[in-house]
């Protein structure tokens, strides 16, 4: 099982602002309407597990649901989902090697994880094994942070990077061994 974090960040390494604002995501040139390889990856998953703040962030959206794969939302305070995305989206939740287990067990076998305390969880359980973070050139100077400062030390190497004319870096991280 490959557990996948692709996600922005800001230069100063924040994913949104304090309110969870992304529209600075958007102010960045893209004159060749590219999608920096997005699809892709999405191509490349078998599914996608996010946080309920995320979910509720997606669902904001001005446009359909955007997401071909199966949904999978970790949260305990969720009782349903919305009746646009039922059968897209379903809410599971426990403790994350046994919702990993169930998942792995179900036949999903490279998950997409998305959202920041969705991410920092995985983290902080060694649950992450790749990272594809994208560098926009922006300073935000507060939000909401990719990484925690309570998060242990943990060993990446950097697969690729490719940058963009705009500015924006993608940077793919491996998990290293710690055998």
């Amino acid at each position: 099982m490959t557990n996948i974090v692709y996600i922005a960040t800001s230069t100063d390494g924040f994913i949104a602002t304090k309110d969870g604002n992304i529209d600075w995501l958007m102010e960045v040139p893209n004159p060749d309407n590219s999608d920096y390889g997005f699809a892709e990856f999405m191509d490349s998953i078998d599914a996608l597990v996010m946080g309920r703040k995320t979910y509720e962030k997606v669902l904001s959206f001005d446009c359909d649901w955007p997401y071909s794969k199966k949904v999978f939302v970790l949260s305990n305070s969720l009782k349903s989902v919305e009746s646009s995305v039922d059968g897209k989206v379903e809410i599971i939740k426990g403790k994350l090697k046994e919702v990993i287990a169930k998942l792995n067990n179900a036949g999903y076998k490279k998950l997409y994880i998305d959202g920041g305390a969705t991410i920092q969880s995985f983290l902080r359980e060694d649950l992450i094994d790749e990272m594809i973070i994208t560098n926009v050139p922006v300073i935000l100077g507060e939000g909401i942070p990719l990484f925690e400062n309570n998060i242990h030390e943990l060993n990446f190497k950097l697969d690729s990077s490719e940058s963009f004319g705009n500015g924006m870096v993608k940077n793919h991280y491996k998990r290293l061994s710690l055998s």
